[in-house]
């Protein structure tokens, strides 16, 4: 597998540039950073979220964990992590596992941790375990600007 047809088509129509950046494959992200020699704080995971009004994405750097009651006060939601086969159903053009953080491109509502505001460089997921996708921090975060943001992880 190659890059999801849904993030190509989305950054082709966003006019976003990127650069992909091949390694062996992983099956965490601590792998990914290191095979493809990367700052694992550099790479967007994405972690999708749900309850009884439908799913949500929340992005955070991949050596972070997520602090969910801060997701759910600012969405006064009661959220719960959706299961792998969830996960699998709306991202059926990606392995299992590889979910690209492009909430958008999914029609999905997305939040971004405020600790990839600042990068020059953020490294997503391309939709298998053998890829990133580089791209300048200014495009990422316009890719998301009206997603909404705030302190969303916490590190070990």
């Amino acid at each position: 597998m190659s890059i999801s047809a849904t993030v190509e088509t989305y950054l082709s129509r966003q006019g976003v540039e990127y650069e992909s950046v091949p390694h062996p494959r992983t099956a965490s992200s601590k792998e990914t950073a290191q095979a493809a020699h990367v700052p694992e704080d550099h790479i967007a995971k994405a972690v999708i979220l749900k309850d009884e009004r439908g799913y949500a994405m929340l992005v955070i750097p991949a050596n972070q964990w997520v602090r969910l009651h801060a997701v759910q006060r600012e969405l006064n939601r009661e959220l719960s992590l959706a299961s792998e086969e969830e996960v699998e159903a709306l991202f059926q053009d990606c392995s299992p596992g590889a979910v690209p953080p492009l909430g958008p491109a999914y029609g999905l509502e997305t939040l971004l941790d405020e600790a990839l505001g600042a990068l020059a460089f953020v490294y997503v997921e391309a939709g298998d375990h053998e890829r990133l996708l580089q791209l300048r921090g200014e495009d990422y975060r316009q890719l998301l600007s009206g997603c909404r943001r705030g302190s969303f992880s916490h590190s070990d």
